[in-house]
């Protein structure tokens, strides 16, 4: 049917009730119990052509009752048909479809939410009085009665209007991090969340809390839906509910507007240390050069990079004083968070990420650590248990106890097979004594700078940190404080974009195997 034909005759009730009324308010309240009454009875209706007699009919009726329940003696009500409605319209309501008409109403009613789609339908479907339905529901009559005002009042809206964005839904990605244990029969838990409606209630809740009715009308779904997942999103602790009837998302969903603060403000805030900064990186790489390290093959170049990111991340433990909240236990015993995303690829982020297997359930002693988001690398994922053990049987004796495993780390390029048969790991690995060496190295040359770096970093991230919503300041903390060490990534992009260093070779890695433990 014409949704303009149904706007015109909601206004056009709405004006009878307004000569009807002494206040905006009743005559509100008027017209939405009209409307809700014309739907409940239009299936009675059995001639199309007498649907223009009949409305003011149930008009009158629904009048009558109003007053005796207002308790109001108003001498100016009249219960004649007006005239000058019903010819206006007379040829357009004649025309619509009763049945449509009906669903239409009825799919707007879905819309309210349960505290106020159960009274309307107690009302108005099971014909039950204000105290009948107190006493069902067990709630005061003022709170049915208000409810019921509240409902009429909604459902008006809904019937005229519906916000934009429910006609654009969004896309987001979800990830978690954390500590969470792999397991191909127990899938990750952003799974549980990544259906296309609780993506976008996630959306509409970030920034601020929302009742249901809003985000129905900002989903562009009945309300019923949204709060059969808001219950998913509940128990799966994806959601919040900071007051009662508002829900708000409990976990940071990056957009553009991170990236384009760290694009506008990071380098800038390290340029009074970059050649510092940069002297450092090249003193570390060339005594690190001297370590006898496993190279895997690796030019000197990629090898700059990876020195310098573990450098970094060696500093940040030890000097990064910025807050990093623990981890809370979720739902399924483990300590982990959801994270979304919404980024475009105009602007992308600042910071180094980390995939991190440290291998300690298994019999190997290695653990496989890969970094991401420094400029000319590519990206891939962290190794399993299996395949970290047959890269150190390789290493240690040139093949491996496990050739499933090892056949797997083929497969994904973690080994490769010579044309002598023989096998390559393609990860550079440190042992335990190697890497205490790195970091000694490391902290000679950064430890002098730290000061200086935190006063900076710090001050950059404290404008950072006010663009997350006040109610995520955890996560905003951990966020924050792996800033520290992310702005490396700022520092290799300078350092290639100034040609001080060149680019990484293509199809280059940046990722290391280093013992954590002694070997059995």
């Amino acid at each position: 049917m014409d949704f303009d034909v149904i706007e015109k005759y909601a206004d056009r009730v709405y004006a009878y009730a307004v000569k009807r009324t002494f206040t905006s308010e009743e005559a509100e309240d008027l017209s939405q119990e009209i409307l809700c009454t014309v739907l409940c009875k239009l299936p009675e209706l059995r001639r199309e052509e007498s649907f223009e007699a009949w409305l003011w009919a149930v008009a009158g009726n629904v009048t009558k009752s109003f007053r005796r329940r207002l308790g109001k003696q108003r001498a100016m009500f009249s219960y004649d048909v007006p005239e000058d409605l019903a010819s206006e319209e007379e040829d357009s309501l004649k025309s619509l479809e009763d049945e449509e008409m009906y669903r239409f109403l009825r799919k707007k009613i879905t819309m309210l939410s349960a505290i106020y789609r159960e009274i309307i339908i107690l009302y108005y479907y099971d014909g039950l009085s204000t105290k009948q339905i107190s006493e069902r529901l067990g709630i005061p009559e003022g709170t049915v009665t208000w409810r019921l005002s509240e409902a009429r009042k909604k459902l008006k809206k809904e019937c005229i209007e519906m916000k934009e964005s429910a006609l654009r839904p969004v896309k987001i990605r979800f990830d978690i991090y954390g500590s969470f244990s792999s397991n191909p029969k127990t899938p990750f838990p952003d799974v549980y969340i990544n259906d296309a409606l609780s993506q976008n209630i996630l959306y509409y809740c970030y920034e601020e809390p929302q009742s249901m009715e809003e985000l129905a009308k900002l989903c562009g779904v009945p309300a019923y839906y949204v709060e059969e997942r808001m219950d998913n999103l509940i128990k799966r602790e994806a959601v919040t509910e900071p007051v009662k009837g508002k829900y708000q998302t409990d976990f940071i969903i990056w957009s553009d507007k991170y990236n384009i603060y760290c694009e506008e403000n990071a380098e800038k805030a390290l340029m009074p240390m970059m050649d510092k900064l940069i002297a450092a990186l090249k003193g570390i790489a060339e005594e690190a050069g001297q370590i006898d390290f496993y190279r895997a093959g690796k030019s000197e170049t990629d090898l700059f990079y990876l020195y310098g990111v573990m450098a970094f991340s060696c500093a940040a433990a030890r000097y990064c004083s910025l807050p990093y909240p623990e981890i809370k236990e979720k739902y399924n015993g483990e300590r982990w968070c959801y994270v979304g995303s919404m980024e475009t690829k105009e602007h992308s982020r600042t910071g180094i990420g980390i995939q991190q297997n440290t291998n300690r359930g298994s019999r190997g002693s290695y653990a496989h650590t890969v970094y991401a988001g420094i400029s000319g690398f590519s990206w891939r994922s962290m190794m399993n248990d299996g395949w970290i053990n047959a890269c150190e049987d390789i290493l240690e004796s040139g093949y491996s106890e496990d050739p499933d495993a090892a056949a797997l780390a083929i497969q994904e390029g973690y080994i490769l097979r010579r044309e002598d048969g023989s096998f390559f790991v393609t990860v550079p690995a440190f042992t335990r004594e190697q890497r205490a060496e790195f970091d000694r190295i490391a902290d000679k040359y950064l430890a002098p700078l730290m000061e200086e770096y935190s006063e900076l970093t710090e001050r950059f991230i404290a404008g950072y940190k006010r663009l997350f919503p006040r109610h995520l300041h955890e996560d905003a903390d951990r966020m924050c404080r792996a800033m520290f060490f992310g702005l490396y990534q700022v520092i290799a992009a300078y350092i290639q974009r100034t040609g001080v260093i060149g680019v990484p070779l293509a199809g280059s890695y940046c990722d290391v195997m280093v013992q954590e433990k002694r070997p059995d």
